[in-house]
């Protein structure tokens, strides 16, 4: 799996801003990053698999059971192998995992299993008052305290209807941020 490029974990959660994952593995891998893609059960409601295949070039990771290669364990392969893990979008319930270190999925089992040194980055996208959260806030300010840096939400029109600041950050930004950190 590992090159002489970096590869960027791209974790994908369940948003309605889950289709944009796909301009941000086209992106980062028109940049020349490795990009192994991972899954929520969640986020394959919003996108599929085989679309972020297509984009990112290599198999996307949707459950942490199944052994891409037998003679590894997945997860712990894909965490060694990470130079800059991102989580985008990010939802408020891998935001909860995610600060409260509860392994039950492959992107959260993922994340846990990626080193300290590593650049961590997490990009929220829900509605407003789901942001605003107190809960969310504080598990936001958790990871914050571990390292995670946030790609804040933009302020905009949510899918719901509702104004405010919850939109998933413009991909072009992300990307940016991205560069710059590794």
């Amino acid at each position: 799996m590992k090159n002489d490029k970096k590869t960027i974990l791209l974790g994908v959660s369940g948003s309605i801003s889950a289709y944009k994952a796909a301009d941000i593995a086209n992106g980062l891998t028109k940049l020349g990053f490795h990009v192994e893609v991972v899954m929520t059960r969640s986020a394959q409601a919003f996108i599929t698999p085989l679309t972020l295949q297509v984009l990112s070039k290599n198999h996307v990771h949707v459950d942490v059971l199944e052994e891409v290669e037998t003679t590894k364990v997945n997860h712990i392969e894909l965490a060694k192998n990470t130079d800059l893990l991102i989580v985008a979008p990010a939802s408020a319930n891998i935001i909860g995992k995610l600060a409260n270190g509860i392994a039950d999925d492959m992107l959260s089992t993922v994340a846990l299993a990626v080193r300290d040194e590593v650049p961590k980055l997490i990009a929220p996208a829900m509605n407003t008052q789901m942001y605003a959260n107190k809960i969310v806030q504080r598990n936001l300010n958790t990871l914050k305290e571990l390292d995670w840096k946030e790609i804040e939400p933009r302020e905009a029109m949510l899918a719901c209807g509702d104004v405010g600041r919850g939109a998933l950050e413009e991909v072009e930004k992300i990307l940016s941020i991205v560069r710059k950190e590794i």
